[in-house]
């Protein structure tokens, strides 16, 4: 009978040591695992990086005339945080986990918009006031 309630408690602990501490804490995180809760760390720490520069490049910019800069913007605000260079593919895939890219490219109508050119002239009621 005492061998049982040893077997037992002695599942019992590897049961707590496999669901309690040992599985679930970072702090005794098994050695194999100790690569990817760096990644993840630092994974994290890129986030935070990127919402900190969000303040003050806001996401709002990146759809219209305004676009490239707030990337160039981002780009070194993360390259400056993290002591590496960003492409803008690394920047718009960060983002892309916080919004939809896709409704943040600009449409076709906007680019005609900015594209479409118009001859200027002034009234002549403008030249007549000129003359008196």
């Amino acid at each position: 009978m005492g061998g049982r309630n040893d077997e037992g408690g002695g599942g019992k602990e590897k049961e707590e040591e496999q669901d309690g501490m040992s599985v679930h804490s970072p702090c005794k995180a098994l050695p194999s695992s100790a690569s990817s809760l760096s990644k993840e760390q630092s994974q994290v720490e890129l986030e935070l990086r990127l919402l900190e520069a969000l303040e003050i490049y806001p996401p709002v910019k990146l759809r219209g005339i305004h676009r490239h800069f707030v990337l160039y913007g981002l780009m070194e605000y993360l390259g400056r945080s993290f002591d590496r260079q960003f492409t803008a593919d690394e920047v718009l895939q960060l983002l892309d986990r916080f919004y939809n890219i896709e409704m943040l490219k600009s449409d076709d109508e906007d680019i005609d918009i900015l594209n479409h050119e118009e001859d200027f002239s002034l009234p002549q009621s403008y030249f007549e006031k000129e003359e008196q």
